[in-house]
């Protein structure tokens, strides 16, 4: 898919050393709150979203130059957004000797406890039921449910078909349907 030209005009802002201070502000005033938001739902923790979506836009600045522009600037972005958010989550895990699903559960149990979220006690036994789905399944059901992010955003975020992420976000909708009727 070939960017559009404003796009393109806005790359180069960023690309160029005179323009791409100001050019960056812009861009992390675009981005700043739906990543927040997108990085928060993997991660779940408000400190640890900071940190995420931190190294996401030194990640985003300094890979620049080697933006191809083989996809739009928002699927890349929200691509290194994700990408950012699994490995830190990867790299809590190994740090404590334990699973990616374990690092999940322990964030949902800090949930109550964080002054940053808003849930009742449904939102956390939905939290819970999406914690016990394959990575896969909750990065597709929490784009989807709660960003309301189109397939054809997700499958360029993700790089998997449209077809497999309808077919994960049943598989997720019908687990959690049976997690929130047995629990």
């Amino acid at each position: 898919m070939l960017i559009l030209q404003e796009e393109k005009l806005f790359i180069e802002t960023l690309i160029n050393p005179k323009t791409q201070n100001v050019a960056f502000k812009q861009l992390v005033q675009q981005y700043q709150k739906p990543l927040y938001f997108h990085i928060r739902n993997i991660v779940l923790n408000h400190d640890d979203t900071d940190d995420v979506l931190q190294n996401t836009f030194i990640k985003v600045f300094s890979n620049l130059k080697n933006f191809k522009g083989e996809s739009k600037l928002y699927s890349w972005i929200y691509r290194i957004a994700t990408n950012e958010s699994l490995t830190f989550i990867e790299q809590r895990a190994r740090k404590q000797g334990i699973s990616n699903e374990e690092v999940q559960q322990k964030a949902i149990m800090n949930l109550e406890s964080d002054v940053y979220f808003e849930g009742d006690e449904i939102q956390l036994k939905l939290q819970k039921a999406i914690a016990i789905l394959p990575e896969k399944q909750q990065l597709v059901f929490k784009m989807k449910y709660f960003q309301e992010m189109k397939y054809e955003n997700m499958s360029e975020i993700l790089d998997t078909s449209v077809g497999a992420l309808k077919a994960n976000y049943h598989h997720a909708v019908k687990k959690i349907e049976e997690y929130l009727k047995t629990n």
